[in-house]
């Protein structure tokens, strides 16, 4: 349609006037605030359905598991960011969450598509399409999401917790039976193990709450967001950013072209 006629762009996410807010057609007022929880509101929100228990848990169990790792890139950037920009908090957040990519809690996203695939084929031809997988994702000599950590070299510690808590949930485990599945591949393919990582576990007990793929790295970035909030607060109140830029100055000489320092 065009001129008059043509229809008008929508959004079915949040509406509001003087009065009232309406977020996925329910009150905020009225319908949402004092019922729903954090991840609640979040499944809603993004998704346009209501939360199942199961969704709920597991939703929340994801946000706190990856909330905080310690002094990781983003919030070494956070910190350096508000040294240099005090004033900006979200300045120094927004640095901090352009930081949290692949190496650190990024690939959960990544992770969730691959487990979809292998779960959208039969039972039987499951093992052959992760055998597939990894052998694209080596041909292209791309890692495989999920596995391999730079501290947890041996096994990530939250792993087997986020599991324990999925399965307590009543999850089916198609998911995590994938994720393992893949974990036994590529371990029989390199001749040695390697550290299934918590984007794995993430990718796998999303999906067990039939959260899409699309979604997971929204929902790590969510919690990795609350957590760049609590550096920043720390550093307003016990600042270690000079002493961070003092290393990064002792730690890196200047070499002109010729090789000279």
């Amino acid at each position: 349609m065009t001129g008059r006629n043509k229809a008008r762009a929508a959004t079915a996410i949040c509406g509001f006037d003087a009065d009232n807010i309406l977020i996925r057609g329910k009150n905020l007022v009225g319908e949402i605030m004092g019922h729903y929880s954090f991840a609640d509101l979040l499944v809603l929100q993004a998704l346009g359905r209501e939360a199942t228990p199961l969704q709920s848990r597991l939703v929340d169990a994801v946000l706190v598991t990856i909330m905080e790792h310690g002094l990781v890139p983003s919030a070494v950037v956070t910190r350096l960011t508000h040294y240099g920009a005090p004033e900006s908090i979200q300045g120094a957040v927004a640095a901090g969450l352009l930081g949290v990519g692949d190496r650190y809690a990024g690939t959960a996203g990544e992770c969730g598509a691959l487990l979809e695939r292998i779960v959208a084929v039969r039972a039987a031809d499951r093992e052959q399409t992760a055998i597939g997988e990894i052998a694209s994702y080596r041909k292209n000599r791309r890692p495989v999401p999920g596995f391999g950590h730079p501290v947890h070299r041996t096994a990530d510690p939250r792993v087997d917790r986020l599991i324990e808590i999925a399965t307590s949930a009543g999850v089916d485990g198609t998911y995590i039976a994938a994720m393992r599945l893949l974990e036994t591949c590529l371990r029989q393919e390199l001749g040695k193990p390697l550290a299934t990582n918590i984007s794995a576990a993430i990718a796998a007990v999303l999906g067990e709450a039939s959260i899409p793929s699309r979604v997971m790295r929204g929902i790590v970035l969510t919690a990795r967001c609350a957590g760049l909030v609590g550096h920043f607060l720390e550093e307003t109140d016990n600042p270690v950013a000079h002493e961070m830029w003092e290393a990064a100055q002792s730690a890196v000489d200047y070499r002109d072209q010729s090789g000279s320092t």
